[in-house]
C-alpha cells in the first residue's frame, strides 16, 4: 500500500502540480502583447518538440524491442486521432463557416480552441507518461530512478501547463479557469502511474505504442496550433528563433536528466 500512495503523491505533485505551476506562471507574465504571446507559444513549440523527439520517440522504439512498426503507426494514429478531436472541439464551441453549419474547419482556430485541444493533448500524453512511474516502482520499489522520471514530467510540464493557459488567458478566459484546465490535464498522469504499477512493465508493446500515440498527439499541437498561432499572432524571425531556443533547452534538459 505504500509503494502505490508514494506513486499517487509523487505523480499527483509532478503531473498536476506540474501543470498547475505552469499556469500560474503563465498569469504572472499575462500581458496583452501580440509579440509575448507569440514568443511563448514559438518557444514552448519548440520544447515540445525536442521531448517528443529525444524522449518520447526513442522511449517508444526502446519498448517496442522486436516491433519497431509500432512506433510509425501509432505516431500517425494520434497526429489522427487530435485532428478528429479538433473537429469535434470545433463543431462543439461552433466555429461552422457562414453559411455552411455543416462545414467543420478543423484547422487552426481561435486562442481558447487552441489551449482546449492543447490540454486534452496533454492529457494522453501523461497517461504513457505515468505508466512509466508506475512501471518503474513496480519493478524496482520506491527507487530515485522513479523520483527522477517524475521529476522529468514536472519539468516537461512546467512549459505545458504555460502553453495551455496562457492562450486561455489572452483569449479572455478567467486566470483561475486557465489554471485548473492546466491542473486537470494533469490527473491522467495519476491514472497512467496506477496502471503501469498495477501491469508491472509487463505489456512492453502496449506501452511503446502508448508513448508513440502520445507523442503523435503532441506532434498536431505543435505543428497545427502552436507555431501556426504564434506566427499569426506575430510574424517575425524572432518566433522561429525563440523555436530554436526552446528545442535546444529541451535537449539539455533530456541530456542533463539521462546523466
Amino acid at each position: 500500500m505504500g509503494k502505490v500512495l508514494f506513486v499517487v503523491l509523487l505523480t499527483a505533485a509532478t503531473g498536476v502540480g506540474g501543470l498547475a505551476l505552469g499556469g500560474c506562471l503563465a498569469a504572472l507574465l499575462k500581458r496583452h502583447s501580440h509579440r509575448g504571446t507569440a514568443l511563448l507559444l514559438s518557444f514552448t513549440g519548440g520544447l515540445m518538440l525536442c521531448v517528443v523527439s529525444l524522449d518520447m520517440v526513442p522511449e517508444a522504439a526502446e519498448a517496442a524491442k522486436g516491433m519497431l512498426w509500432l512506433v510509425p503507426l501509432f505516431l500517425v494514429i494520434g497526429f489522427a486521432v487530435t485532428w478528429l478531436l479538433n473537429c469535434w472541439i470545433d463543431k462543439s464551441a461552433h466555429h461552422e463557416v457562414e453559411g455552411d453549419p455543416h462545414h467543420c474547419a478543423c484547422g487552426r482556430h481561435d486562442l481558447h480552441t487552441a489551449g482546449i485541444v492543447l490540454a486534452a493533448a496533454v492529457a494522453l500524453h501523461n497517461v504513457p507518461v505515468g505508466m512509466a512511474v508506475g512501471a518503474t516502482v513496480a519493478v524496482k520499489g520506491i527507487c530515485w530512478a522513479a523520483a527522477l522520471a517524475a521529476v522529468t514530467i514536472g519539468l516537461h510540464n512546467l512549459p505545458e501547463g504555460m502553453s495551455i493557459a496562457v492562450p486561455l488567458i489572452h483569449d479572455g478566459s478567467r486566470t483561475v479557469s486557465a489554471i485548473a484546465v492546466a491542473a486537470l490535464s494533469g490527473v491522467p498522469t495519476v491514472v497512467g502511474a496506477l496502471a503501469g504499477y498495477f501491469v508491472g512493465g509487463r505489456t512492453s508493446a502496449a506501452l511503446a505504442g502508448a508513448m508513440a500515440l502520445a507523442g503523435g498527439a503532441m506532434l498536431y499541437v505543435v505543428f497545427f496550433e502552436l507555431l501556426p498561432e504564434a506566427a499569426d499572432q506575430w510574424r517575425s524571425k524572432w518566433t522561429i528563433l525563440t523555436t530554436v531556443v526552446g528545442f535546444a533547452l529541451g535537449v539539455a534538459l533530456v541530456l542533463g536528466l539521462e546523466h
